[in-house]
Parts: C-alpha cells; sequence; structure tokens
C-alpha cells in the first residue's frame, strides 16, 4: 500500500467523525454540484443539485453516498437537472426522528421528487435505490418520466454469488481496509485497474465508505432497510404497475444481482436490459462512457 493510501485508509481516525467529513468534502470538490440541506419525511437529507433541464433523480445504493455517482454527473449537468441525494441513514442524511422502514422511504422519495424537481422526473436506482425507485413508481403512476434500474435489488431472490456473499459477510464483521479491498474485488470487474484509472479520487472513494461502515446510523438503516428494500422480492402484481418507461442496466460480471436476474425481468416485462462488459456491481463508476450510452438511450425523447 502506498503512502497516501495509508493515510487516506487510516481508521484510527474515526473517533469524531472529522476524518470522514474532510473525505466527504474532498470528494464533494471534485463534483460540478452544490449541496444543500432539506427536511424530508423527518430526515435531514444532503441533496446535491446540478445543471438545469428535464430532472433525473439519482438513488445510490447501500453503504455508499451520493458522491458514487461522481463519474456521471460531469456529463449529465450539461442537458439535465441532476439531483443525488445521501440515501436516509447514508452520508450526510443521518439525522432523521423514528426508525427506518418501506413506507417511511417512499415517503422521503415522494417529499425529494415534490420539492426538487418541476415536472416528473427519470428515477435512476442502483442496488437499495433501484428497489426503492421501482416501489415509488408502481405507487405513482404519472409522476415518474422514467425508471432505469441499475444492479437492482427485488427484481427476483436475492441470491449473491458465494464469492461475493463471503466477502461482504466478512467486511459486514469487521470493516478493515483488508476486508474492504477483497470485497471490492468482488464488486467490480477489474478493481485495480480502475484503481490505476481513477488514482487518488477512488482511492478517496474507498476511504470515506470504509469510514461510513464503522457508522452506528449506517449500521441501523442497513439492519432496517435491506430486509424490507434489499433480500425481499417485489411482488410481480406490484411491478406490473409501473407505467413509467423502464430500463435495466447491469454488469455483466455482477456477483450480487446477477444479470440473469435482469434478464428474466426484461423477458417478464418487455423492459429493455443493457448489459455492460467489463463492469460487474457499478456499471456507472467501471464503465461511465457505456453507462451514459445506456442511460441517455433509454430517456424520454423530451429529456
Amino acid at each position: 500500500m502506498s503512502t497516501t493510501d495509508s493515510a487516506l485508509l487510516d481508521p484510527g481516525q474515526r473517533s469524531d467523525g472529522t476524518n470522514a467529513d474532510a473525505l466527504r468534502a474532498r470528494l464533494l470538490a471534485t463534483m460540478p454540484v452544490t449541496e444543500r440541506r432539506a427536511r424530508l419525511a423527518g430526515v435531514t437529507t444532503s441533496v446535491l443539485e446540478g445543471g438545469d433541464g428535464p430532472p433525473i433523480v439519482l438513488l445510490h445504493g447501500p453503504g455508499e453516498f451520493a458522491a458514487t455517482w461522481t463519474r456521471i454527473v460531469p456529463a449529465l449537468v450539461t442537458t439535465n437537472r441532476v439531483i443525488a441525494p445521501d440515501l436516509p441513514g447514508h452520508g450526510g442524511s443521518k439525522e432523521l426522528d423514528g426508525p427506518l422502514d418501506t413506507a417511511r422511504m417512499l415517503a422521503w422519495l415522494e417529499d425529494l421528487v415534490g420539492s426538487t424537481c418541476g415536472s416528473p422526473p427519470v428515477l435512476v436506482g442502483h442496488l437499495l435505490g433501484g428497489s426503492l425507485a421501482a416501489r415509488y413508481a408502481a405507487r405513482h403512476a404519472g409522476a415518474v418520466g422514467g425508471l432505469v434500474l441499475v444492479g437492482a435489488y427485488g427484481l427476483g431472490r436475492f441470491r449473491p454469488a458465494p464469492r461475493f456473499a463471503l466477502a461482504l459477510g466478512r467486511f459486514l464483521a469487521r470493516p478493515t481496509v483488508r476486508s474492504q479491498r477483497t470485497l471490492m474485488h468482488a464488486c467490480m470487474a477489474d478493481r485495480d485497474g480502475l484503481g490505476v484509472e481513477m488514482g487518488e479520487r477512488l482511492r478517496t472513494m474507498e476511504a470515506y465508505a470504509l469510514e461510513e461502515a464503522g457508522s452506528p446510523a449506517v449500521k441501523a438503516a442497513l439492519r432496517s432497510l435491506m430486509p424490507e428494500l434489499g433480500v425481499r422480492r417485489i411482488p410481480e402484481g406490484e411491478l406490473a404497475r409501473i407505467t413509467a418507461p423502464t430500463t435495466l442496466i447491469w454488469g455483466r460480471e455482477d456477483l450480487q444481482v446477477r444479470v440473469r436476474v435482469a434478464e428474466a425481468a426484461s423477458a417478464r416485462h418487455g423492459w429493455p436490459l443493457h448489459v455492460i462488459d467489463g463492469a460487474a456491481g457499478d456499471p456507472a463508476i467501471e464503465r461511465p462512457k457505456a453507462f451514459l450510452r445506456a442511460l441517455r438511450a433509454s430517456l424520454p425523447d423530451e429529456t
């Protein structure tokens, strides 16, 4: 590990949150967005906003944060109004009243859309964010202009590959630099190649994610949200109520929600599926140009 890696990933600076704050600020400084705070369904929420045009709402996955969209936001803000919140219990959205459950999350998303979007937005959801976006679209016909599900939970049985499940279990039990690195190799098709490509920006993202993994608020949020929005399959009748144009984007080497889940959902519902080669669990980070091509192909004509 390089000296830079050691400085960024030192878990010994977690006692007062200042290291996490510094890492977060470093990430946000690289993005063409402004951050504001909004009270949504009793959650003080960090919302990143940038650009002008038809609205796109980006919803990240479990244990992540809005800055994980860093590689696609610069292009999106040239054509769209981009809204990227930290999900409740994550990042800058840890101040909340009461427990989190599906109803609370749906109310939170309704408040977010109502306060940031002047017209029905395209919802882009990754993993947990995808499950939330799909459930919201099923309940709010006409309020969603489009739906893009990226490696989303809820479309089939949650049966990750053993390699991923083992790495995730070890990381959750003891989040360290070593266990995180093993998990990142299971999450990505080529973690080392991506590290060369992204340099310090990826190291900063991983360092912040490691800080977040030790946060009691994040742990509590995942204990509540994963059973309801992650592991639990969305009923087919509910998915059938989605009227917004829906597209699936998947990494071909995804070990968490494998591509056969997307293929089956595509066949059942007639949703177009874009499979991105050379990507696993997060194609927006691993293959941003291919991801953007697939995303733009899915957008309504007016966007």
